[in-house]
């Protein structure tokens, strides 16, 4: 009882956000990189799990002619990457602390709070759902097969000026759903793990710390697309790096976001 009323009363409390400079985005890949170095076997590892699995997912596609989907797929990529980096936060939070660092960090993460975890592992899911929807929406109204000739689909859309409509469209809802996902997962995933809070304090939390940091956030979503863009790009081999980089930065970002004293 005595530990419930405390997970309630630290849920019914609205946490304080720091207010951050643009400089700290950058200090937060500096700190990643270091804690990259720090848990390199681990990190490294972790990495090279997320291209072998990113890898066998393209190929699969690909054999049962479902390729076109890939594009949409990488870009959902940075929808669901919150959820997919949490076993770098807890390799970071051990390097913080000088623990030992195990294989299994992102079990060990995923037990401190499943279920919260759950929430917003859902919500992401549901993001990536609406997000495939409305490209096959896209995909429905310009082609009568079911599957889209992928090498002149992104000529067709936005190149040809015939379906302007289209492909503003497209981007506009993309835009929308990448924000939506940024603003709730900007920290949560690293806060629910870290905290024994409900998945909608940690929501609201990082909803508040994306608004009242707007500028200097924009800046670290900017630096993730990049990041992460870079390990796209390479055949996903660069995720190798990018992936433990951004995702061991993401847990400063949360450290100088949300005070400690909690």
């Amino acid at each position: 009882m005595e530990q419930t009323t405390a997970v309630d009363a630290v849920q019914a409390e609205d946490f304080v956000v720091n207010q951050i400079s643009f400089a700290q985005p950058w200090e937060w890949i500096e700190k990643g990189w270091r804690d990259m170095l720090a848990a390199r076997r681990y990190s490294l590892t972790y990495g090279a799990a997320i291209v072998l699995i990113s890898g066998l997912i393209t190929l699969g596609l690909k054999s049962e002619g479902m390729f076109f989907i890939v594009p949409f797929l990488v870009a959902g990529f940075y929808l669901l990457a919150p959820i997919i980096g949490l076993g770098l936060y807890q390799m970071s939070a051990h390097v913080e602390r000088n623990e030992p660092i195990q294989f299994c960090s992102a079990l060990e993460a995923w037990r401190r709070n499943q279920a919260q975890l759950g929430v917003i592992t859902a919500g992401l899911l549901i993001i990536m759902q609406l997000w495939m929807m409305s490209n096959f929406v896209l995909f429905a109204l310009l082609y009568t097969g079911m599957h889209p000739p992928l090498e002149n689909f992104f000529s067709t859309v936005f190149l040809s000026g015939e379906h302007n409509a289209f492909a503003f469209a497209s981007m506009a809802v993309g835009f929308l759903l990448a924000w939506l996902a940024y603003a709730i997962s900007a920290i949560s995933v690293p806060m629910l793990m870290d905290r024994k809070v409900d998945g909608f304090t940690a929501i609201r939390t990082s909803v508040k710390a994306v608004t009242q940091n707007w500028a200097p956030m924009t800046l670290w979503a900017l630096l993730i697309v990049f990041f992460i863009g870079l390990g796209l790009l390479t055949f996903y081999v660069g995720l190798a790096i990018a992936m433990p980089l951004v995702g061991h930065a993401t847990w400063h970002a949360y450290r100088d976001l949300v005070p400690s004293d909690h």
